[in-house]
């Protein structure tokens, strides 16, 4: 007899990943600092057997907390020491399939629709300021872009992609200082 209730929603939700444990962020820890570690190197720095590591590993992937496995360019050595970020305000929505097409460049190393004076802020890494002008040349080329601001990076003190580890102080109230308290 045929189960006629619907069961849709149980089938489409999918599985929620579990918490991340110490285990699973000591693990992304090490990868985000080498990804190229053995399995038998990474348990022995997580405290975990090789084949723990392996299994914890599958599981980071198939949730898609681990995206990629990719090599970090160094900008300078490739051939781009000149970084900047541009702010992009356009009119009406920014985020246009003629302005994402900028993506295809090179140079443009990331994308994001923010909130604020701007509608996109993009990082980008050019070989000079004449390419840098030439990547705005394009932006300025589309109907819709109306503005840029960029800000051109003198020196970096840290560049990284993102850790594993959570701060829990942060989600901590600030302390207020008592009225008339002027010591801080």
């Amino acid at each position: 007899m045929p189960n006629l209730e619907n069961t849709e929603a149980v089938r489409d939700k999918g599985q929620e990943p579990r918490p991340l444990d110490a285990f699973d962020r000591k693990i992304l820890g090490e990868l985000a600092v080498d990804a190229g570690l053995s399995y038998a190197e990474l348990g022995h720095r997580a405290g975990l057997s090789a084949p723990a590591v392996h299994e914890r590993v599958k599981r980071l992937r198939a949730s898609g907390r681990i995206r990629s496995t990719v090599a970090v360019l160094d900008g300078p050595a490739t051939g781009k020491p000149f970084l900047a970020f541009v702010h992009v305000d356009s009119t009406g929505w920014g985020k246009t399939k003629e302005l994402l097409a900028i993506s295809a460049l090179p140079e443009v190393e990331e994308i994001h629709s923010v909130a604020g004076d701007a509608c996109m802020l993009l990082k980008v890494r050019c070989a000079s300021s004449r390419a840098l002008e030439g990547l705005l040349a394009r932006l300025y080329a589309l109907p819709c872009v109306k503005a840029t601001r960029s800000y051109v990076v003198l020196s970096t003190f840290l560049e990284r992609t993102p850790q594993a580890g959570i701060t829990s102080a942060l989600e901590e109230a600030p302390l207020v200082a008592p009225p008339g308290d002027v010591s801080g």
